[in-house]
């Protein structure tokens, strides 16, 4: 990912590095033929002051610019990379199946997409400039060996101990790291599901239980954080000490040299400079150390997401055929778990252009059953064909385009009416007041402040639930479907103004076969057809006056859903 901006980086951090050997380099060469000579022999020895400035202003020239090209290109390649598992992340998400999506906290979703790329990029920006730091010790220690063997073993000493040092610190601190990363989503997990909670926590009077929820997660991430820290702090000392000692040693040994007359001043002087130049180098590369098992486990996570196959499919480049769908399901089987069916053998058929009534108790299958007719859910066994098309069979996109589906729980995004409504369709203003006329949603949403442009707040918060259901409806409306799947999609506003909006769907869409969840007897009676569910099975299949005739636990249902509107 992005390579050419992080080789550009890693290209301006190798020149900050051997700018950084040519200063003391400079700086020797300074000491030697211009500060020493004027000390022995006076102020006209030696050689032109002017020269050394402009040798070391050079050198401090390439020097900046290296360091405006390192931190420049790896910060681009940081972000980028980082927005670009973030889309990665995201995208992948939209492939998975429904299943995944409900066997996942949404705070650890919120954690793969959010802190788990940020952890994984955030060693990216420092690596190029600890490459850089490799290619100046490399080059520094080459200095070293060929000017004088005995300071460049005291080189030869830090350099293999710093990196020992190194090893033992990731190993100890990678099992903290992945812990810290793990709780990390554990915590943003708890957090989401309180405040998504809110409106229980508070009915409840759980906010106690809530915050000491909240509290343990929290100190289980304090607890992984400060080992972490305390492996890294006993890691950093170490760090911080070695150069130093380095450079004692080098002046020890220097001064021998000199005495010995093995150096100069200048090259002591240059040497010295240049392990106080290294002492900061040196931590960085402690800084990316440390970073860098966070960075693992970070990794770690967000390829953990983006391994997860996405169903397979048949898939083909059927298409779909014109006018109202019929729909066919053939011997029907799924459940969520292995040997726990939610739906066994169902078949059933719905001719083009009617409206189907979907009755039966709770938990009988029937929002499975609306799931997998739109495509969300993946069927065990059986067949479902559209048209006469089998949906296995059907070019991408083709299913979602010619269906509807609007459910109890209505989302809405916390962005306009008109926005929530085209939900990223550009259609004309006409189209969209038709698609709320039909919802019977026109009347309240000229109420609003700002008519459509009303912006609704999160989960549209600011709405009733029938209004939220209305705008739910329209957007799915909006999109003019053959085949309209409503799952109990009207059930929080009144008798009334469903049996408005339904009137105006049986004038308006003569060319979409329409299945109702319903439990309202009003609802079921204006019916084309009633399907009935039980246990997982068709158990009657017909008019509403027919299976209140001949299917005795349908005629119970119905005449309790009727006691429970009249009491």
């Amino acid at each position: 990912m992005r390579p050419r901006t992080f080789w550009v980086s890693v290209v301006g951090a190798m020149l900050f590095g051997g700018a950084t050997v040519a200063t003391s380099y400079a700086i020797g060469r300074v000491v030697d033929e211009v500060v020493v000579p004027r000390f022995e022999q006076g102020p006209d020895a030696g050689g032109s002051v002017l020269g050394a400035a402009v040798l070391l202003v050079g050198v401090a020239f390439v020097k900046s610019v290296s360091i405006v090209v390192r931190r420049g290109m790896a910060t681009i390649t940081q972000r980028s990379v980082d927005a670009d598992l973030r889309t990665a992340v995201v995208r992948h998400y939209g492939r998975l199946p429904l299943e995944y999506h409900r066997n996942q906290p949404t705070g650890e979703l919120l954690a793969h997409a959010s802190s788990d790329p940020e952890a994984a990029t955030e060693v990216l920006a420092p690596l190029p400039y600890s490459t850089g730091v490799v290619f100046m010790l490399v080059l520094a220690a080459g200095w070293l060996l060929v000017t004088d063997p005995y300071l460049a073993l005291v080189a030869f000493l830090v350099f293999p101990t710093l990196g020992a040092l190194n090893a033992v610190y990731q190993r100890r601190v990678e099992e903290p790291t992945v812990r810290a990363q793990t709780r990390l989503g554990e915590v943003t997990a708890v957090a989401h599901e309180s405040f998504d909670g809110a409106l229980v926590v508070k009915a409840l009077g759980a906010e106690a239980r809530e915050s000491e929820r909240f509290r343990a997660m929290a100190g289980a991430l304090r607890d992984a954080k400060v080992e972490m820290a305390t492996v890294r702090a006993a890691f950093e000392t170490a760090l911080a000490v070695l150069p130093t000692l380095g450079m004692i040693g080098l002046v020890v040994v220097g001064a021998w040299r000199l005495d010995a007359g093995g150096v100069t001043p200048g090259r002591l002087v240059s040497f010295v400079n240049l392990f106080s130049l290294l002492i900061w180098p040196l931590r960085l590369i402690g800084f990316v150390l440390t970073d860098m098992p966070r960075s693992v486990a970070g990794w770690d996570r967000v390829q953990s997401v983006l391994r997860t196959p996405p169903p397979s499919t048949r898939g083909g480049d059927a298409r779909l055929p014109e006018g109202a769908l019929a729909v066919e399901v053939d011997g029907l089987a799924f459940g969520y778990e292995p040997g726990s069916p939610v739906l066994q053998d169902v078949t059933f058929r719905l001719a083009p252009g009617t409206t189907v009534a979907l009755v039966g108790p709770t938990g009988s299958g029937k929002s499975t059953l609306v799931l997998l007719l739109a495509g969300l859910l993946r069927a065990d066994a059986g067949s479902i064909r559209l048209g006469g098309v089998d949906v296995r069979d059907l070019a991408p996109g083709e299913l979602h385009g010619a269906t509807g589906l609007a459910l109890q729980e209505a989302f809405l995004f916390g962005e306009s009416i008109s926005e929530n409504v085209a939900f990223g369709m550009d259609v004309p203003m006409e189209r969209l007041a038709e698609a709320l006329h039909l919802a019977a949603a026109e009347a309240f949403v000229a109420d609003l402040p700002h008519g459509p442009e009303t912006v609704v707040g999160e989960r549209g918060a600011t709405l009733s639930g029938g209004q939220r259901q209305r705008v739910a409806l329209a957007r799915a409306l909006l999109r003019q479907p053959r085949l309209l799947l409503l799952d109990d999609a009207t059930s929080a506003v009144d008798p009334s103004t469903e049996g408005a909006i339904l009137d105006r769907l049986r004038g308006s869409l003569a060319t979409t076969t329409t299945l109702i969840v319903a439990h309202r007897p009003s609802t079921i009676a204006t019916a084309d057809r009633v399907l009935y569910l039980e246990g997982g099975r068709v158990a009657g299949d017909g008019t509403h006056e027919e299976l209140l005739a001949s299917v005795p636990s349908y005629a119970r249902l119905v005449q309790a859903y009727a006691a429970e509107r009249a009491s």
